[in-house]
């Protein structure tokens, strides 16, 4: 039986639209740097557009960035109905994660992290097990990620939000010692290659599509996966943090170029620098089951999913391939894979990935 396609345009979110105003609110943020001047520090203009902003404050550069998990907590709560589980501990950890890998983009150390929860109304708080799981998750994940969790703000918003369920973000704020640790995409040379992260499942995006899946499988988030585990579960996998191993990489003089985290818009995010360059990718991870489990019941083909998930790999370090081994080392050290993917070129920008036969030029992602 042929699927009926669905697309992320259909479940209610696309880039095309989101897009451009993001552009309008950055041009608008643009114009109040003057503030910050006016207080004696600097804006790295640089970062405008990056995953995180800096401003040269004295001899140091601070970084800071605000993120949300979106609607993940959605599916943690339905496969709680079939489980018995909250799974509030990974989702506490990836919101982190969220937040931590978008801050260590910049080559930023994580030292504060705020939290931002929104609910209807109190009564989602009297769930202890909910909460005592959400709370112990967000503080391994700070633990994780070095950082202090300096508290936040609980908000309920009634006749805003759903009745019973919560929106979870938050912010967070950390330093680059030295402007030779400030990473931004001026760095960015042809003939630096390409090292790609491989992602423990689909993070914190695309999650609206995975959710309308569930709703025409026969058994929901209950249904299983080739490899056994159910899909609920198979969607709960909790996020990398990377903040340690970027500091690490730093400390051994990894002359890191670089580093876009892969979210949103999949794969085109390896091209998220200014410049115009190719970005040639040779070998890639082979997709985890959940990805291939998304693929054939949304009916997408592999420039959807590609355009829109990180695919197995979820980070893209931009480095010089005297540094590739060491850097690898590093990476296996701190227990995460690696691979030596592919390099930057000269040439129009788009994202080229060999193995798939896929191209995305460069006006499909309008937006840094």
């Amino acid at each position: 039986m042929k699927i009926k396609k669905i697309t992320y345009e259909q479940v209610g979110d696309n880039y095309e639209t989101k897009d451009p105003v993001k552009k309008l609110f950055q041009s608008a943020a643009k114009a109040t740097a003057v503030n910050l001047e006016k207080n004696g520090y600097v804006e790295m203009a640089n970062s405008r557009g990056e995953s995180a902003y800096v401003w040269k404050q004295g001899n140091i550069y601070m970084a800071s960035v605000i993120e949300g998990l979106g609607t993940k907590n959605l599916i943690a709560d339905a496969t709680r109905r079939i489980t018995g589980k909250t799974y509030y501990d990974i989702i506490g950890h990836d919101t982190v994660a969220t937040i931590i890998n978008d801050l260590s983009t910049v080559g930023a150390q994580p030292l504060v992290i705020h939290a931002y929860w929104a609910i209807e109304d109190n009564e989602w708080l009297y769930d202890r097990q909910r909460m005592t799981d959400l709370i112990t998750g967000w503080k391994s994940a700070c633990d994780l990620a070095g950082a202090s969790w300096g508290g936040g703000e609980t908000t309920t918003m009634k006749q805003v939000m759903c009745s019973g369920t919560a929106e979870l973000a938050g912010s967070a704020t950390g330093m680059i010692y030295n402007k030779k640790r400030f990473l931004n995409d001026r760095k960015l040379k042809s003939g630096d290659r390409i090292i790609l992260l491989k992602s423990n499942g689909v993070n914190a995006n695309g999650i609206s599509l995975t959710r309308a899946i569930a709703k025409r499988l026969p058994k929901g988030y209950g249904t299983k996966l080739a490899d056994g585990r159910i899909y609920g579960e198979a969607l709960l996998t909790k996020t990398n943090i990377y903040a340690k191993l970027i500091q690490q990489l730093l400390n051994n003089n990894i002359n890191i170029h670089y580093i876009s985290n892969i979210t949103g818009h999949g794969l085109r995010k390896i091209m998220r620098a200014k410049q115009n360059f190719r970005y040639v990718i040779e070998k890639i991870h082979e997709p985890p089951e959940i990805f291939l489990f998304i693929q054939k019941h949304a009916g997408l083909n592999d420039k959807e999913m590609y355009g829109t998930y990180n695919m197995g790999m979820d980070y893209a370090i931009f480095l010089p391939e005297k540094d590739v081994k060491k850097t690898q080392t590093i990476v296996k050290q701190n227990g995460f894979q690696s691979i030596d993917a592919g390099y930057v070129g000269k040439g129009n920008r788009q994202v080229i990935i060999q193995p798939k036969n896929l191209t995305f030029k460069g006006e499909t992602l309008n937006l840094r």
